[in-house]
């Protein structure tokens, strides 16, 4: 650790915090588990696996895994799986409708510290550099060891992982005679390897791994050596038409991948042990894990080329499967005749008359000759076979006379070891040459010079996905504007998406959408159908469609595939009301800029107002639940917009808040969420409402007093103590509201005072019989009750009876 700077160690003391809360968690889901299958015991096994992907995971869309956590749920050993796949489970679970309400509020409670605990872990996994300042380490090392007490475990323990001892190797009985053998087996196995005998290799490192009171760090290099040479095996069969000795050679990356992580746990500071987990996620196609692990090897000892270079190939498919296109902005390996045909289709241009163009082009300037030479050997030509060693050396010819598109081939070439060693590094100085070279030709006046601004964008990419640079947004920034400014279509639409997200500039959604339109208009698809969804968002349709219509007519798949659902969801905005929409559209973007958690009042994991539109559907085809979300979310809605537009509110403005809010919460309480930034300002307008209404006088009945009081009980339910006696006031001055009787029977409930909540639910019922929310209530309170289960049945198949079908509340 001597070398490492005490920013990555900070790091890396929190990621230990992080891994250890997993058997907390682990243990949290084997009791989760028994709960909700009527006691059955998880059994670590594929059987129990598979049979949990398939019926639990795979059937609920919530619990979103990626293909390595839906690999290690499907083999079934809880140990293998990572904080990310077991929080994932723990939150988005469907919990079984035979809860008492002691065991749901306690599930509540721990979804809470869940909630936190993922964000922590996020926040630490997605940081690039992996250093964190000790400011921000010490309130993150508070906010997780909170967590892990509040699960149960020791403040006393988990302090010892701060202190630098925890990265050195543990004082161990080290036995010098089977130290020694190890040593000897490792050497004769690192040898086999030299000479591609893996499977020989492999089993001198098992015999090497297995001999006891060996140090960690020389047992962690033999589980790296057997990793390595596992992945070799593998690389090896696929070339060449022998049988694996063991029948499966598939099974070698799963034991490599094993390899490798027992190599990082008995060594966590040693970069090898990061980097070769990082080569097997790589080999199986997990390249944002494989990032992860190469950035933490990079972390650790940032001298070593092979792990910068792992990491640049990494995150260069990454972009490639999230962006396409955007990578290479001219990827293009039709042959020459290919392409003149596809001009012809597209244009009409002759292919003859494009070639006499070329050719008068490499008059003027002898670089392009050897440019277009270039592509003939690249791309293949009549009576040119394709060579990439040739168009290497004729792009490097160009390149040297100060051709730019000449260097930006050059560069391509290189960046994919195309007829050259693949150098990223090289690619990107041949880039920062190209993109040095004045945006207009330097010999025909008034037409740009090619491949000027796609150098530009491909630098932007790089500093944007830290290719063979370190990451640097506002970096990439700056080169997408010049490229934007020089002609780029990519450019400007990555540029966009910068300005609407708000990254390395001040978030700004007019000049996104004036970006994401230039990018349109010069024909990049992707833009398109960004800019059909903001039109869409503003209740254009008409642009909003031509605008999808030109993704589709431009040949890009994803639009093309997903143009059913983009039609669906025009339809529906064209029968909703148009104000309804845009106030929905505004909250909804307030509420997810800021990464919301609601307020504790009203518990609810989902956010209701994403789903609006969603829910309109619903309720036009006869819906009842969907209908009442929809009438509860468009007053929440009305209320939230009261705030986002007024700075500060009147009487008036706070009067009609509360009824808003009011409405909400007796129509449907559970979608009536408060952003927790908003909560303090809502508490406030509330407090000042109803102490206007005290003012007037206790026993004048109102509007305004009881909707007041309404918004009061439901914000503070979860202060029973306080709620209880406010509810007894409400309940004596408006004794024909049942809202009153509900949430005081509730309340009852939760405190386990049965008796109590049954007598309010039951005088909430003689003044609406027909609630089935009152009479779902006195069902769970006779069960918990159990003086008559004939009665809590009843209760029940009343309650089915009358709620609607898709009632959140019937199996």
């Amino acid at each position: 650790m001597a070398n490492i700077s005490n920013e990555v160690r900070n790091y890396f003391k929190l990621d230990l915090l992080i891994s250890r809360s997993c058997l907390t968690l682990r243990n949290l889901f084997l009791t989760r588990y028994s709960l909700f299958n009527n006691g059955q015991i998880w059994i670590d096994s594929a059987v129990h696996g598979n049979n949990y992907l398939t019926n639990v995971i795979s059937k609920n869309k919530k619990i979103n895994l990626m293909p390595p956590q839906k690999k290690t749920v499907g083999n079934g050993d809880t140990n293998e799986w990572d904080v990310s796949t077991l929080t994932a489970i723990l939150l988005f679970s469907d919990r079984p409708q035979t809860l008492n309400t002691n065991e749901i509020q306690k599930l509540d409670q721990e979804d809470l510290l869940l909630e936190q605990l993922r964000l922590l872990r996020n926040k630490l996994a997605h940081n690039s550099s992996k250093s964190i300042g000790d400011i921000e380490f010490n309130q993150l090392w508070n906010d997780l060891s909170t967590i892990l007490v509040a699960f149960g475990d020791i403040d006393t323990e988990l302090d010892k992982l701060k202190d630098d001892s925890v990265f050195e190797s543990p004082e161990q009985t080290i036995n010098e005679e089977n130290k020694n053998e190890a040593l000897r087996l490792n050497s004769l196995g690192t040898q086999a390897h030299k000479d591609g005998k893996y499977s020989e290799a492999i089993k001198f490192f098992i015999q090497a791994t297995v001999l006891s009171s060996v140090s960690n760090h020389d047992r962690a290099t033999f589980f790296s050596n057997m990793a390595a040479s596992r992945v070799s095996l593998y690389k090896q069969h696929l070339y060449t038409v022998d049988n694996c000795e063991d029948g499966d050679i598939t099974k070698e990356l799963d034991r490599a991948e094993k390899d490798a992580k027992q190599a990082r746990k008995l060594w966590v500071t040693w970069w090898k042990a990061h980097y070769r987990v990082g080569q097997v996620y790589a080999i199986l196609d997990y390249h944002d894990k494989a990032i992860n692990s190469f950035e933490r090897a990079l972390a650790l000892d940032s001298t070593r080329i092979e792990i910068q270079k792992a990491l640049d190939e990494s995150r260069i498919i990454v972009h490639r499967n999230s962006r396409q296109e955007y990578l290479d902005p001219r990827a293009n390996w039709k042959t020459i005749p290919e392409n003149l045909n596809e001009l012809k289709e597209k244009f009409g241009l002759d292919p003859e008359m494009v070639r006499q163009n070329r050719s008068l082009l490499e008059l003027i300037d002898p670089s392009a000759a050897d440019v277009m030479k270039g592509h003939q050997f690249a791309l293949g030509d009549i009576d040119v076979i394709q060579d990439y060693e040739q168009a290497a050396k004729y792009f490097a010819k160009a390149a040297n006379a100060g051709n730019a598109e000449g260097m930006y081939n050059l560069a391509r070439l290189f960046d994919n070891g195309l007829g050259v060693k693949k150098d990223h590094n090289v690619a990107r100085e041949w880039l920062e040459k190209a993109a040095t070279q004045p945006p207009e030709h330097p010999i025909i006046k008034g037409m740009p010079n090619i491949c000027v601004a796609e150098s530009e964008h491909a630098l932007g990419v790089r500093y944007f996905e830290g290719i063979s640079v370190r990451k640097d947004l506002s970096l990439a920034a700056y080169w997408y504007e010049r490229a934007t400014n020089h002609g780029s279509a990519m450019a400007a639409n990555n540029l966009g998406v910068m300005y609407l997200d708000g990254l390395a500039v001040d978030k700004n959604l007019e000049k996104a959408e004036e970006l994401h339109e230039l990018a349109a208009k010069r024909g990049n698809a992707v833009a398109m159908m960004t800019l059909a969804q903001m039109r869409l968002s503003k209740n254009d349709f008409e642009m909003a469609r031509i605008w999808y219509d030109r993704a589709c007519e431009s040949g890009n798949i994803v639009a093309e595939r997903d143009r059913d659902n983009f039609i669906k969801t025009l339809e529906a905005h064209q029968k909703s009301s148009p104000d309804m929409l845009k106030a929905m559209k505004t909250a909804t973007n307030y509420v997810l800029s800021f990464q919301s958690k609601v307020s504790p009042s009203v518990a609810s994991e989902h956010l209701y107002l994403k789903d609006y539109e969603m829910l309109c559907g619903y309720a036009k085809r006869g819906s009842i639940t969907a209908k009442n979300l929809c009438r509860a979310l468009e007053h929440h809605i009305l209320a939230l917009n009261i705030l986002l537009f007024c700075e500060t509110l009147t009487e008036e403005q706070e009067n009609i808040f509360v009824h808003e809010l009011s409405q909400c919460y007796r129509i449907e309480q559970i979608v009536g969420q408060i952003p927790s930034h908003m909560h303090k300002k809502v508490s406030n307008i509330i407090e000042r409402v109803l102490s206007r209404c005290k003012q007037e006088s206790n026993f004048i009945v109102s509007q305004l007093d009881e909707d007041v009081r309404v918004c009061y009980a439901t914000l503070n339910f979860n202060s029973y103590g306080l709620i209880e006696q406010f509810l007894e006031l409400c309940k004596k001055k408006y004794p024909k509201s049942v809202y009153f009787f509900l949430t005081s029977g509730a309340v009852h409930g939760f405190r386990r005072q049965s008796d109590a909540g049954l007598y309010n639910i039951n005088n909430g019922l003689e003044i609406e019989p027909d609630n089935y929310e009152l009479l779902y209530h006195k069902a769970v309170l006779l069960r918990h009750i159990g003086r008559d289960m004939n009665e809590a049945i009843a209760a029940y198949q009343k309650f089915i009876k009358i709620a609607p079908k898709d009632h959140r509340k019937i199996p």
